[in-house]
């Protein structure tokens, strides 16, 4: 495993992120935002976190949101039980609906601070590594949500913290308050990026570049899109995940040429798909630490064995020819 400080920190993070939005029990009822129908219960998402510390990822991203909690559950007894807590690097994000009640989802002051205790609580750990706003709150001043995030940091509950997926200029704004304000700044981005969705070249990693800041892609193998031919067997996941039909349904055309570049290119040189995507991936100076689910053992062999591939500019420029430009999407 290969380590890389996280953009201008001194806090180095595996090459590859276990991401844990794939484990945890949905609640009761109508599924809130962040749950899913095809999430792994406790006994069956423990191997996956023991496989990726004995390959040696340290680097773990989740969420409240994700799977009301339980996902943070489930991470923190299976982290406190193996594993030494300063050896680990804990991230989770907030934003998304936790309760049906006025105050149950957003960036106020009010909700960062109830919600960072429950999420240490679930943790089961003193402080958060990485702390990161799920999505841009339009209905909160990001001045307050600077400010508090600032605070707990100070509080000593959170050691960095970072944003997800919005639009340049949102992150270049939250960025000057806390510059103005003499207040703690974003460290990470974590965008929406990979071979079918390339927008975020446009603004987002040149702002990244500019600033120090760690990029830390979701989905980089697009919701599974690019480890399996255009019409391959489909998954329970790929029936029933909503948000994967709703933001890779209107470019199939173009998407499904990429896809099969990326095949011919992983057949020539006797690679798979996922490794080879996060390869290319990996070849942009940008990229910190792409965030990989897992739901079979291969799926983490295959994200780390892309730290051994080396691409040509040729082969990177083979892959990237097929894209067109697309919607942009993800940020809601």
């Amino acid at each position: 495993m290969d380590y890389v400080k996280l953009g201008k920190t001194g806090l180095k993070v595996s090459r590859i992120c276990l991401g844990c939005m794939t484990y945890g029990v949905p609640p009761a009822g109508p599924l809130l935002p962040g749950s899913h129908a095809w999430a792994l219960n406790e006994a069956d998402s423990q191997p996956f976190f023991k496989q990726a510390l004995d390959l040696g990822i340290n680097f773990f991203d989740t969420a409240n949101v994700y799977c009301t909690g339980s996902s943070e559950e489930f991470l923190g007894r299976f982290l406190k039980a193996n594993t030494k807590r300063e050896n680990t690097v804990i991230a989770t994000k907030l934003n998304g609906v936790m309760r049906l009640d006025p105050n149950g989802k957003g960036l106020s002051r009010k909700e960062i601070f109830f919600e960072l205790d429950q999420s240490l609580r679930r943790l089961q750990t003193d402080y958060v590594d990485l702390y990161q706003i799920h999505r841009w709150d339009y209905e909160t001043p990001i001045e307050e949500t600077m400010e508090a995030l600032h605070d707990v940091i100070k509080a000593g509950k959170v050691r960095y913290i970072g944003a997800s997926s919005m639009y340049a200029w949102q992150f270049a704004k939250a960025l000057y308050v806390a510059d103005l304000n003499h207040w703690t700044r974003f460290v990470s981005m974590q965008n929406h990026y990979n071979l079918l969705y390339r927008e975020e070249e446009r603004e987002m990693m040149g702002l990244c570049k500019a600033e120090g800041i760690g990029v830390i892609p979701w989905s980089p193998l697009a919701r599974g899109k690019l480890t399996r031919p255009w019409q391959a067997e489909t998954t329970k996941r790929s029936e029933t995940d909503q948000f994967s039909k709703a933001i890779y349904t209107k470019t199939e055309d173009a998407d499904k040429k990429v896809v099969d570049r990326l095949g011919e290119l992983a057949e020539k040189r006797g690679i798979g798909r996922a490794s080879l995507a996060l390869a290319w991936m990996l070849s942009k100076a940008v990229i910190t630490s792409p965030i990989v689910g897992a739901t079979k053992p291969n799926h983490l062999t295959d994200a780390v064995s892309a730290l051994s591939i080396k691409l040509t500019p040729e082969e990177i420029t083979s892959l990237e020819e097929p894209y067109v430009p697309h919607p942009v999407l993800g940020f809601s």
